[in-house]
């Protein structure tokens, strides 16, 4: 909110003077209106492993994140560059492999990757949209830049917190918000459905379109529900889909229903049974055969994981000027890949200065942040890192930039980052907001829900729009 001489940025400017006019008290009031408002509306995160009940409600904090216009402008140009160039990776490598055989990315790299999918060898895939869904994980960097941590190309959650974040800051600054010249992201869930229509519309005129969930007791239920809701598309689980003659249907109390698209938060092993993994009872068997047959789309694309492979990660200006033929607009974090001996040696000599990560893991787990660790557990992944360095990235330990949150009635920094959703089908769209995680524990700089962060709405600001007081 502030820049570095004290004084408030200009973007930030009727927020501050709103936040003046306010005690303490009524500011906690206002939290106590937003968390009602999640209590009411179900909207909950699952924290496995916690020894209190497993389900609560998202932390969300009350004072929103405010990106102006032409920082924006340069996160959607990036963004959009980004996708479309591991759209064409993920073509390449389930087809020519030309980029493998050029040398650009390491053969082995990709062609070992737990997440790389043999069985999607050569099959059509409309627009080539292999990530119809993509959140990509944003940190700002020292000089105010914006840079790429991570993409997330599988099943990327949080949508859902970023749509009802929106709704809780409407009520709780309701006259800021109307002064300040925020782009809706209210039109996601229409933006969502046309998406995954398109990626039928070339042989159906009205695709059916599902969400497919794991069920009730999957961390992001509330997330699956809320998006079939907008969009007014069933939700079903694996049980109430049936595959007959490589047609996929759904039981409904009329009768079976086809389906043509499956927007599926299910993860890439348990789709299908007959395929995947034998043990699954969440897909349904003979799901990928209806889909090598061109009877159904999955969305995203089974195997999309290996473009947000960890280790891939480091090759992704190199893809962007491989396909493209454009320097990067965001940048990556510096990486070291432990496959390497060199950089392999580098990383055990620093495991207190950086952070470990295993390449396929997601969602906060298989890290180590070692400045915060222990002796014991660098020692611990010391060994891990020896016994299997192909799996395993490090990074800098980044500083996250900070911004203002309540915290038991007063206003403190605490470290953020940024997802913002882009969808690609017939074509690429941003939309105009974000999730903004928070680290809520003091010097705490692990975000993630799952494993106890919380988070903010974003406000993007128009075009020509100053926040007025």
């Amino acid at each position: 909110m502030a820049a570095p001489g004290g004084d408030v940025r200009p973007h930030y400017a009727a927020l501050a003077a709103r936040l003046k006019t306010l005690s303490s008290q009524e500011l906690a009031e206002r939290q106590r209106t937003l968390e009602r408002f999640f209590l009411l509306q179900g909207i909950t995160f699952t924290v496995y492993g916690a020894e209190s009940s497993t389900e609560r409600i998202i932390p969300t904090d009350l004072l929103p994140r405010i990106i102006p216009a032409r920082e924006w402008a340069t996160i959607e140009a990036g963004l959009t560059q980004r996708l479309r160039a591991l759209n064409m990776f993920l073509a390449d490598i389930y087809s020519d492999q030309q980029i493998l055989m050029d040398g650009v990315v390491p053969r082995e790299l990709v062609l070992c990757a737990p997440s790389y999918r043999r069985e999607m060898l050569n099959l059509y895939v409309p627009h080539q949209a292999y990530a119809n869904v993509c959140g990509s994980d944003l940190i700002r960097q020292p000089d105010g830049a914006f840079a790429v941590l991570e993409d997330n190309l599988r099943v990327p959650s949080g949508v859902s917190y970023m749509l009802a974040n929106r709704e809780a800051s409407k009520r709780v600054f309701p006259g800021t918000f109307r002064g300040a010249g925020v782009r809706p992201i209210d039109r996601y869930p229409d933006l969502l459905l046309s998406t995954l229509k398109s990626m039928a519309a070339d042989w159906r005129p009205n695709p059916q379109v599902v969400v497919l969930t794991p069920g009730v007791y999957n961390s992001a239920y509330f997330e699956h529900a809320y998006l079939a809701r907008l969009m007014g598309a069933p939700l079903v689980e694996g049980r109430d889909l049936v595959v007959h003659d490589n047609m996929v249907y759904m039981r409904t109390t009329t009768g079976l229903r086809r389906i043509d698209v499956i927007y599926r938060r299910v993860d890439d092993d348990f789709i299908d049974p007959l395929t995947f993994r034998r043990d699954s009872g969440l897909g349904a068997a003979g799901l990928f055969n209806a889909y090598r047959a061109g009877n159904v789309v999955i969305c995203n694309a089974p195997g999309t994981g290996v473009a947000d492979d960890k280790a891939v990660y480091a090759y992704v200006p190199e893809i962007i000027r491989y396909y493209l033929a454009e320097e990067p607009i965001l940048p990556n974090i510096e990486t070291f890949l432990c496959r390497e001996p060199a950089q392999l040696s580098h990383v055990l000599a620093n495991l207190d200065k950086l952070v470990v990560k295993a390449v396929g893991a997601s969602g906060g787990y298989g890290m180590l942040v070692g400045p915060h660790s222990t002796r014991a557990e660098r020692e611990s992944f010391a060994e891990a890192l020896r016994a299997d360095p192909a799996n395993y990235i490090a990074q800098p330990t980044i500083q996250l930039s900070t911004a203002p949150c309540l915290i038991d009635s007063s206003i403190e920094p605490r470290h953020v980052d940024l997802r913002p959703f882009i969808l690609s089908g017939e074509k690429i769209t941003v939309t105009p907001g974000a999730l903004t995680r928070v680290a809520l524990r003091r010097g705490s700089l692990v975000v993630n829900s799952s494993q106890g962060g919380g988070s903010k709405d974003t406000w993007v600001l128009a075009e020509g729009r100053e926040v007025r007081a």
